[in-house]
């Protein structure tokens, strides 16, 4: 992601990658030693994006989204906005209602009365473009959240799709609907899918 923004010019077409890492916590460029309460065997990886720790892994779909702001003419707070509501909106198309707070960038719902944030956002913007994005719990594991303050918050909730919805739609369809809800945001006029690995 790093190579590409440096590299890409005024006419590089903008990319979405769609994948699922191995269980890893990333601390972004804000991130405080103290938000990491046990790693256990999951490795820890500095980054360049904003935020605290988090952690990615098996069952949680990334949406990696490498774009040219400047073209899209979007600051750093249009861009959280428009990752919030395309989650939000795909979630609401399989019965789910989900919010954003301002005070704390993500996707978060509501069960038994209980916030829990069921997405978690974090970007680096710079001159060339805007790189990293969000991440979706989908069927993961929520044990490796025991291990951190998610997101620098103490006690902070998590969920996943399975916990919220009794039909889970198959991956391909997720991501095809936050792709869909990406495009028609932003406007593009043409799409193209270069490589995909089941």
């Amino acid at each position: 992601m790093q190579d590409f923004t440096a590299r890409r010019k005024q006419d590089t077409a903008d990319e979405l990658w769609l994948l699922e890492h191995t269980s890893v916590y990333t601390q972004g460029q804000a991130g405080k030693p103290e938000h990491l309460l046990d790693a256990g065997r999951i490795p820890v990886v500095q980054t360049d994006r904003g935020g605290q720790i988090t952690w990615h892994g098996p069952g949680q779909m990334m949406f990696y989204t490498l774009l040219d702001n400047r073209r899209l003419h979007l600051g750093a707070r249009a861009l959280v906005d428009v990752l919030e509501q395309s989650l939000i909106a795909v979630l609401e198309s399989m019965g789910i209602a989900s919010y954003a707070k301002r005070t704390a960038p993500g996707v978060y719902v509501k069960r038994d009365g209980v916030e829990s944030k069921i997405a978690a956002l974090g970007l680096r913007v710079k001159k060339t473009g805007c790189y990293h994005g969000a991440a979706l719990n989908i069927d993961c594991d929520l044990v490796p959240f025991l291990g951190i303050n998610p997101c620098g918050y103490q006690g902070q909730s998590v969920t996943r799709l399975t916990d919220c919805s009794s039909g889970l739609l198959p991956r391909k369809e997720i991501a095809q609907r936050f792709v869909g809800h990406i495009v028609q945001v932003l406007n593009y006029s043409q799409v193209h899918r270069i490589c995909q690995h089941e």
